[in-house]
């Protein structure tokens, strides 16, 4: 994997995904100004979209009852890494 752009907030993450087209997107959860689940809702919208993972410090229960619906999945960040990004890729397919 290779990581094409980051951004600092959801609004300018979802204009940084206008310009690239990733196979695989991390949000933050609590990313300011547009929060990470509400930036999945508005990629799920598009048929031609990303896998969209949510991640957090926040709790992983909390973290995973945020993603249903609107996420390929979550993952906390204290055990985000590669193999956990595949692996949950692997079972939402």
């Amino acid at each position: 994997m290779v990581v094409l752009r980051e951004a600092a907030d959801g609004c300018e993450a979802l204009r940084v995904l206008e310009d690239c087209a990733p196979d695989v997107v991390l949000l933050d959860i609590g990313l300011p100004g547009l929060p990470g689940p509400q930036v999945a809702r508005r990629l799920r919208a598009s048929d031609t979209g990303p896998a969209v993972i949510l991640i957090s410090s926040r709790d992983p229960d909390y973290g995973r009852r945020v993603a249903e619906g609107v996420a390929a999945g979550f993952i906390a960040k204290d055990v985000l890494c590669l193999a956990a990004i595949r692996g949950l890729l692997d079972a939402a397919a």
